[in-house]
């Protein structure tokens, strides 16, 4: 799930240097509503939050292949060799090369006890973006069919391009930050001014869903779902 979040740095209500306020704080506090109003520097600073839900158009799957041999020279050409099946399987499923990129390469001995070795192991990762999640099972498919050696590690879904989203929730976070400060203004008896500061911060990114072993037998299993893209936008208003 994406999730899209600005920092704040207030997390209940405060009202600074307002007595006449003071039981409407108290009563705030059960739900606080990130605001801070500051009588000495007249400014109200208030956050609001926008959520877009989204159905996610893009898969990245992770998967590689691992093999066993009893030298290293051995175990490095087989797991290349499987490396290059799996990646042709992959292409021949529907994804694009561009699409395409090894995420990892080791080689390394097994020992029986310590130091004497018993063999070496290599593996191979690659990942897989799939832009067309009408081909998400056959690629699976496509991957677990090559052999033994191939490893499925996860999947995850993101939304392609999730510009228009986020403006549009970015939108509703300021309506919402608006909409705040206006109600706390006017139960202050005061009206709010112009806007003096507005800050966000994006973190986040989408959140991996574990690969179930049954996943590429049952073709339901594999499904997008929904994400939320989340925005919180902090907004400085003066009081008059």
């Amino acid at each position: 799930m994406i999730r899209l979040t600005h920092a704040l740095a207030a997390s209940a209500v405060v009202f600074a240097g307002m007595g006449m306020l003071g039981g409407l704080a108290r009563a705030a506090t059960a739900e606080p509503a990130r605001v801070v109003v500051d009588e000495t520097s007249k400014r109200i600073s208030v956050v609001g939050e926008g959520v877009i839900s989204a159905t996610p158009d893009v898969m990245r799957l992770s998967a590689g292949v691992e093999v066993r041999a009893a030298s290293a020279g051995e175990a490095f050409k087989a797991v290349r060799a499987a490396a290059a099946k799996l990646t042709k399987a992959l292409l021949e499923a529907g994804v694009a090369a561009k699409d395409l990129r090894t995420s990892e390469l080791s080689l390394g001995p097994e020992y029986e006890t310590y130091p004497k070795v018993s063999g070496y192991r290599a593996s191979q990762g690659v990942e897989a973006v799939v832009r067309d999640l009408n081909k998400a099972d056959r690629i699976i498919d496509a991957a677990v069919a090559v052999g033994e050696e191939v490893r499925l590690n996860g999947v995850s879904f993101e939304v392609s391009d999730p510009a228009a989203l986020l403006k549009k929730a970015r939108a509703a976070a300021f309506k919402d930050a608006q909409t705040k400060a206006r109600q706390f203004a006017e139960l202050a008896g005061r009206r709010l001014g112009e806007v003096v500061l507005i800050s966000d911060e994006v973190v986040g990114g989408p959140q991996p869903m574990a690969f179930a072993g049954a996943a590429a037998e049952d073709r339901s299993s594999v499904s997008p779902g929904r994400q939320n893209l989340s925005v919180h936008v902090r907004v400085v208003y003066s009081l008059v």
